[in-house]
């Protein structure tokens, strides 16, 4: 996925959840919108260059988006507006071979009148498989983790899953670390014990759990290598 034309700043503070002041140079400080409704832990430290898309849009109150932050080990994707943008690319150049055997997708499948997932893939000769993805930027001694926040929609997903998964589909869960300074995944169970717990029993179950990183910089951003998962 390429990303749109990034303005560099210095970040000064995130608040309110959605907002951000950034320093920018020869433009002053400005509020940007952030579009992160996690925690952002241990990335969103004041004085980190951060990086701006700029939008037009006459309805936007603000017009900046706050899209990456270095946080010197590595570049990190905040935006989690930009998670399935970047999985729907790789179902369609057919990049992760655990996925390769589906031909279409269908984005934002409805399983009842409160809950939706993310993806529903299908093919000719396989079952369908429902694909819930997660955006993770959250990196603690080499190990990508999530979720950086006690999570109750996170939670209801995994029993979604779990729930297509006993009903005769497949069912997958996948994390994007949107930051290449990982070396493996584990669910943050000293964060979300409850999550870690249900996110261990649907595997055990049979939901399929991926993580993967990306390979990215200021001018684009792909799915790159599978992260092992480890569970303690």
């Amino acid at each position: 996925m390429l990303w749109p034309h990034l303005t560099q700043g210095t970040l000064v503070q995130r608040y309110k959840r959605f907002l951000a002041d950034v320093d920018i140079d020869q433009v002053g400080r400005v509020t940007a919108h952030c579009p992160n409704t996690g925690s952002m832990l241990r990335c969103s430290e004041p004085g980190r260059p951060v990086y701006l898309s700029h939008h037009q849009n006459p309805r936007r109150k603000h017009k900046w988006t706050w899209e990456l932050i270095d946080m010197g080990s590595s570049l990190v994707g905040v935006n989690t507006q930009n998670t399935n943008r970047i999985w729907a690319e790789a179902l369609r150049n057919r990049s992760i071979s655990e996925f390769g055997r589906y031909d279409t997708f269908q984005p934002e499948v409805k399983l009842d009148p409160n809950t939706r997932l993310d993806f529903l893939l299908t093919g000719s000769d396989v079952p369908p498989m429902y694909v819930e993805v997660k955006n993770c930027t959250l990196v603690q001694d080499k190990a990508a983790a999530f979720p950086d926040a006690v999570t109750a929609r996170g939670q209801k997903h995994i029993k979604a899953l779990r729930a297509v998964h006993d009903s005769g589909m497949q069912a997958a869960l996948v994390f994007v670390v949107q930051r290449t300074d990982a070396r493996f995944f584990q669910p943050a169970h000293w964060i979300d014990p409850e999550y870690a717990r249900l996110l261990a029993q649907a595997a055990r179950q049979g939901v399929m759990v991926k993580a993967y990183d990306v390979v990215m910089d200021t001018s684009r951003i792909t799915i790159n290598r599978d992260l092992p998962v480890v569970w303690e």
